[in-house]
């Protein structure tokens, strides 16, 4: 009747749980196999209470902790009354979900143990000397730009724009592209982030200056450069996130080669299927 009931009834905790938060029978600290109560023989333990906790909306994390134990435990409660009375075995569609998650969490464990020594200061520093050591200053250009379709509008533009025009309010309207409504406005760009053409006349102007018509895939372009600057190449420090990030995802990668190589798998039932069977969701109700 139900694939899975929600973690917490909202209303419930919202507006307050009925009942006391109950105290432990010893002075014992409570712990992950800690019981909080029995239900026809099942126990329900209070790491069950503290991972549905731990994945609660952000909506009750300010609601009193009395409240979310009393809630929490009484949908535990609920729920291991309606799985006790279930006659038989969890349907075909519900074994998929647990297989499914079960390998979710377990794979999320292999990769949280893979991880867990990799970044070092020594991994941090030889993957900076290796990727950015040598990186060169880097020019950044600020600018504007008209988009339109064709040569003759755009040259008719740059003359507009060179006599003394407001070039914001020419962009704003002429242009097709996105940046019209804000003048052109383009912000700070480096090489490699704008289209050849377009990056090729802005690195040959002076600040200041307009272009002729540019021709690119979009349509033909006139350009106004309005500042230059030289950003300095990163230190490690300001890398430091990216490249504990990269370490981690190169870890797991590898490990997952090592994985790949070393196991038998065998895809070629699942390769001969049409890809279009993945829209038959009602195969799951047979």
């Amino acid at each position: 009747m139900f694939d899975r009931l929600k973690p917490i009834a909202a209303t419930a905790l919202l507006m307050g749980a009925v009942g006391t938060a109950p105290v432990l029978a010893d002075d014992t600290a409570p712990t992950i196999d800690t019981v909080v109560a029995t239900v026809g023989g099942t126990d329900i333990l209070l790491g069950h209470m503290l991972v549905l906790r731990a994945g609660l909306p952000e909506q009750f994390a300010d609601v009193p902790a009395d409240v979310l134990y009393v809630g929490i435990l009484d949908q535990l409660v609920q729920q291991t009354l309606l799985a006790n009375a279930r006659d038989g075995a969890l349907n075909r569609r519900a074994e998929l979900v647990l297989d499914n998650e079960r390998r979710a969490l377990m794979s999320t464990d292999e990769m949280a143990d893979v991880i867990e020594d990799v970044v070092t200061d020594e991994a941090v520093q030889a993957y900076f000397s290796e990727n950015y050591m040598n990186s060169d200053s880097v020019v950044e250009y600020k600018a504007a730009h008209i988009l339109v379709e064709t040569e003759e509008e755009a040259a008719k533009l740059a003359e507009e724009a060179r006599g003394g025009a407001d070039f914001g309010l020419l962009a704003r309207d002429n242009s097709t592209g996105p940046s019209g409504p804000s003048g052109g406005d383009l912000g700070w760009f480096s090489d490699g982030m704008m289209v050849q053409p377009f990056q090729d006349a802005v690195a040959n102007m002076e600040p200041g200056n307009v272009s002729d018509p540019v021709q690119t895939q979009f349509g033909w372009h006139v350009i106004k450069l309005n500042e230059t600057r030289v950003k300095d190449a990163p230190t490690i420090d300001e890398l430091r996130p990216e490249i504990e990030d990269a370490l981690r995802q190169q870890a797991i990668e590898d490990r997952i080669t090592e994985l790949t190589e070393a196991g038998d798998i065998d895809r070629a039932a699942g390769d001969a299927l049409d890809p279009e069977v993945l829209n038959q969701i009602d195969i799951l109700e047979e």
